[in-house]
């Protein structure tokens, strides 16, 4: 701070006690009659006393200007005075120091700051699944029914016109969506078989960052509500894939996908509601039966399908598949380990390899059994219908002698009931491989081996 030569109050009052100070000195009594020449004892004391006084002085007059001329702070928030050139010169703005962004001050607890990074994670991987289809564009226009039944003096009289529509084109239009996730870096995704289950319908996969491709159906899953597409691309971010096997229910789980068909990597948290559970998924003309699947309370909406159901770790540990109808929170999901051979068949050899049996059958319940007078209320009835046969021709079950009527009651040691259909539990096995199945034939039970076969 630059000094200047004004007073303050308090060198004022320095000086004031100062003038006070020399007039008690000068007011001291000196006798009249002395003679100034030769100072008597009382003027060498008063002289004395002076001299102590004047050299006390000096120092008292040092320490107030030291005091008074040192910059201390301005304690009792009085602006500083400023010279002339100080007032004119422009005073320079402060740039203000960058704020810390909100989100950095935030101290999340770990379960939150979990599910964040999961979310951070696992978000590039999801995809939205955009259904086009051509459809036709009608144009309205007005005919007269009777036109060239009737005479034309009669016209006037039947002078009607009715609205009717004719194809003038045709147009792609979407109508609908879903979701799917990213499972190799060239391009796999996987979502749900129903997403895409119209044969003459196109498919474009919208990536999280805004890109679309135009996508192929490699596959479609004949035991599973599961599907895979191809789009071509390269160095795409992929999700790592769990093992359902080791959920618990209780456990926390996120779902992610294009909930609605419009809000794109929609996120929901939950925890899983109950395991092996045994539903039938519905919707758009398709019904299905699926078995072992994942229920959570995670919001699974319409377009959720074929997303994925995360852990904390951030591996997939199902694929998002359906909700309850008419019920809140209660949403389900196809364990990954159902599918996982499907995935690495195709990520593998380009393709998904099937084991393939060559039946028809029905699974026995108590119904079946009262129906067709059976001995057993399990295992799988192989019948006709549908102008199909109950074993097929040049399959592997005609090659070891099945026959229509059969109850095949086990696969190994893997009993079949309405839990554990033939179709989820020959899965377990690849083509090639040669398994034993238990079959009742009227009374006998037989023990057959068979090679299955590939789809």
């Amino acid at each position: 701070m630059k000094k200047d030569h004004t007073f303050s109050s308090y060198q004022i009052i320095g000086i004031f006690l100062l003038g006070v100070f020399l007039g008690v000195i000068l007011s001291l009594p000196v006798s009249s009659k002395a003679d100034l020449s030769h100072p008597s004892f009382s003027q060498l004391k008063i002289k004395e006393e002076l001299g102590s006084l004047s050299s006390g002085l000096e120092n008292l007059l040092e320490k107030i200007n030291s005091f008074f001329h040192k910059e201390v702070p301005n304690k009792l928030n009085q602006p500083e005075k400023k010279t002339t050139e100080e007032i004119l010169k422009p005073e320079k703005k402060k740039t203000p120091e960058p704020k810390e962004e909100y989100q950095e001050k935030i101290n999340y607890i770990p379960y939150e700051r979990a599910i964040i990074e999961v979310v951070k994670k696992a978000s590039p991987s999801v995809v939205s699944i955009i259904i086009s289809k051509d459809v036709a564009i009608l144009e309205k226009e007005y005919v007269n029914p009777f036109e060239g039944m009737i005479p034309e003096e009669l016209k006037p009289f039947f002078n009607i016109q009715i609205p009717q529509y004719k194809e003038k084109g045709k147009r792609k239009e979407k109508i609908g969506g879903g979701s799917g996730f990213i499972v190799s870096k060239d391009g796999l995704i996987v979502t749900n078989k129903h997403v895409v289950a119209l044969e003459d319908a196109s498919y474009t996969v919208l990536t999280n960052d805004g890109k679309k491709y135009e996508a192929e159906v490699l596959f479609r899953d004949p035991t599973y509500d599961v599907a895979i597409l191809k789009i071509k691309a390269n160095n795409l971010p992929v999700l790592e894939l769990g093992d359902s096997s080791k959920l618990v229910v209780g456990q926390t789980v996120i779902a992610i996908g294009n909930a609605l068909g419009e809000f794109g990597n929609t996120v929901s948290v939950g925890v899983v509601s109950g395991l092996s559970r045994t539903i039938i998924a519905s919707g758009d003309g398709f019904q299905e039966r699926i078995q072992g699947v994942i229920q959570t309370d995670a919001a699974i909406n319409k377009g959720n399908s074929g997303g994925p159901l995360l852990d904390l770790s951030g591996k997939v540990i199902g694929i998002n598949t359906a909700m309850a109808a008419g019920a809140e929170n209660i949403g389900f999901a196809i364990p990954i380990n159902q599918v996982r051979d499907d995935i690495n068949s195709v990520v593998n050899q380009g393709k998904v390899v099937i084991p393939y049996l060559g039946i028809r059958y029905i699974l026995v319940n108590e119904n079946i059994k009262e129906r067709y007078n059976l001995p057993v209320d399990y295992g799988a009835l192989i019948v006709s219908g549908n102008n199909l046969p109950g074993v097929f021709p040049y399959s592997p079950a005609q090659k070891a002698g099945l026959k229509e009527g059969d109850i095949v009651l086990k696969i190994n040691n893997d009993k079949i009931d309405q839990d554990h259909p033939l179709n989820i539990l020959i899965r377990k096995y690849k083509p090639g491989e040669r398994v034993e199945l238990t079959v009742m034939r009227g009374k006998s039970i037989l023990h057959l081996k068979i090679v299955l076969g590939e789809r």
